[in-house]
């Protein structure tokens, strides 16, 4: 056996492991690395994996859309948060079907408001929220994907711990939080 055939075969079965190391697109089965797109279907609300090609071709499309990666700090809102009597301070804001609908995170997942909410916010239908932390007096709230909040969700849902969530969980937030604010840019108005 030659030294270059053994070494072109290592690299290749190198390639390969790597290739089945890497997330693969939803869509196509292509290996996509770790920051890659997101589209959500929008019959089922689920977030699949993209590969760039599959979400461009989806960027528009009628049963799923690309999900935008740009987060936004918008501290002008002015929510009329008692209003909403949510049970808790973190809550994400997003449209569907032309409907304005408000979730919350919590350990056992997302959880709908079904009270009603009369507010008007610039979001991208289904792809965009407008993601709210008010907890211990905070007054932070962006624009970001939907599957920031979906993050979040998950977040909570796995760290959460006893009744208050522990000091784990609390700490995370925080960098979640931390890394929206890194993230987050100026939002242009058309």
């Amino acid at each position: 056996m030659s030294g270059a055939g053994t070494l072109r075969r290592l690299a290749q079965r190198s390639a390969a492991e790597r290739a089945e190391a890497m997330e693969h697109c939803e869509l196509c089965g292509t290996p996509i690395p770790a920051s890659h797109s997101h589209v959500l279907e929008l019959a089922t609300r689920d977030v699949k994996c993209a590969c760039r090609p599959c979400g461009l071709l989806f960027e528009r499309a009628q049963k799923l859309r690309l999900i935008p990666t740009d987060v936004y700090a918008v501290p002008e809102i002015d929510l009329p948060w008692e209003e909403l009597r949510l049970p808790v301070d973190i809550a994400f804001f997003f449209r569907a079907g032309g409907e304005l609908k408000v979730y919350y995170p919590s350990p056992m997942g997302p959880t709908e408001s079904l009270l009603p909410v009369a507010l008007e916010l610039d979001l991208e239908d289904d792809v965009e929220a407008l993601l709210v932390n008010r907890v211990r007096g905070a007054r932070r709230q962006w624009i970001v994907p939907i599957d920031v909040c979906y993050e979040l969700v998950g977040l909570i849902r796995t760290r959460w711990r006893g009744f208050t969530g522990g000091a784990d969980v609390w700490r995370e937030l925080d960098h979640f939080w931390d890394g929206l604010d890194r993230r987050s840019r100026e939002r242009r108005r058309a």
